[in-house]
């Protein structure tokens, strides 16, 4: 299977509720592109669907690293931090989320990172 094969399966898992299948194709996806950001994207929210937090934190982190202004991806970065407990983290996220829907840049920061004040 192609790369985009794989994105597109994965996708249509998510849409039947198999997220299993999902993190399969996801994870194949990025093995075969390791910089793409809508397969690490999409690996974070199927594995957060299987309650694998520290894994999905792990997706998220690599497409917030891709994409540092992607306010979707920071979004769902939260959310994997607050699921697994990880409050200051998850708040550091919401944050950086805020800044970009306002129109603003968190470029260099990495993920989980307390903005300065």
């Amino acid at each position: 299977m192609t790369l985009e094969e794989h994105v597109e399966e994965g996708t249509t898992a998510v849409a039947m509720g198999e997220f299993k299948k999902a993190v399969e194709h996801f994870q194949k996806a990025t093995e075969l592109d390791p910089n793409h950001f809508e397969a690490w994207h999409s690996l974070g929210m199927a594995c957060m669907k299987l309650q694998k937090y520290p894994e999905a934190i792990e997706a998220g982190k690599k497409a917030v690293e891709l994409n540092p202004n992607d306010q979707l991806a920071r979004v769902s970065l939260s959310m994997y931090f607050q699921r697994n407990g990880q409050i200051p983290e998850a708040e550091a996220e919401a944050a950086k989320a805020k800044i970009i829907g306002w129109g603003g840049r968190v470029a260099g920061s990495a993920p989980g990172e307390k903005l300065k004040n």
